[in-house]
């Protein structure tokens, strides 16, 4: 696993660097390649991916995208998602983008790692597993009250982090 810290002045470029050579070495060119950014925009703390995807539409980025801030892919529709990307493309090369919790020190920092998201582990939920890539923005720390931890997140991380992976993700697709 790969941690960037969204505040250093590379990150988005040595992000990008990594997510293009994962994307190359997982041979993903030569497949068609979907991006899913799971979430909801009525969490500040998870409303990482949707914000991502909606930077994504509205970027250069000529790809799939499901997930933005206006039509979120979220626990009660993920399934059908999934069902629905693995219909629609043929053997899809699929990128999922979440939000995240973790320890305080990596509180503002990104992971990209080979295989499967397991999205709302944090809090408990048992959803279904998406991806090839996976990247996650660590929005806050684990504690007991994680749903409510989410609900509290400071909407600033979670921009900069949205900023940070769509930019990076804008520099791997050039």
């Amino acid at each position: 696993m790969n941690y960037y810290k969204a505040t250093e002045t590379q990150a988005s470029f040595s992000f990008g660097k990594d997510l293009k050579e994962y994307m190359i070495s997982l041979k993903a060119i030569s497949q068609p390649t979907v991006f899913i950014c799971i979430g909801t925009d009525r969490s500040t703390g998870d409303c990482l991916g949707p914000m991502i995807g909606s930077y994504l539409q509205g970027s250069h980025v000529n790809l799939p995208v499901y997930g933005t801030l206006q039509e979120p892919v979220h626990a009660m529709n993920l399934t059908k998602y999934i069902t629905l990307i693995k219909n629609t493309y043929e053997n899809p090369f699929v990128i999922a983008i979440d939000a995240c919790l973790g320890t305080k020190e990596h509180i503002g920092y990104i992971t990209l790692e080979q295989g499967s998201l397991f999205p709302g582990e944090g809090i408990q939920k048992s959803l279904p597993c998406i991806g090839d890539l996976a990247i996650t923005g660590i929005v806050n720390h684990a504690r007991k009250s994680n749903f409510f931890v989410l609900q509290s997140t400071r909407l600033h991380l979670v921009m900069q982090l949205a900023m940070t992976i769509s930019e990076g993700i804008s520099f791997a697709l050039q």
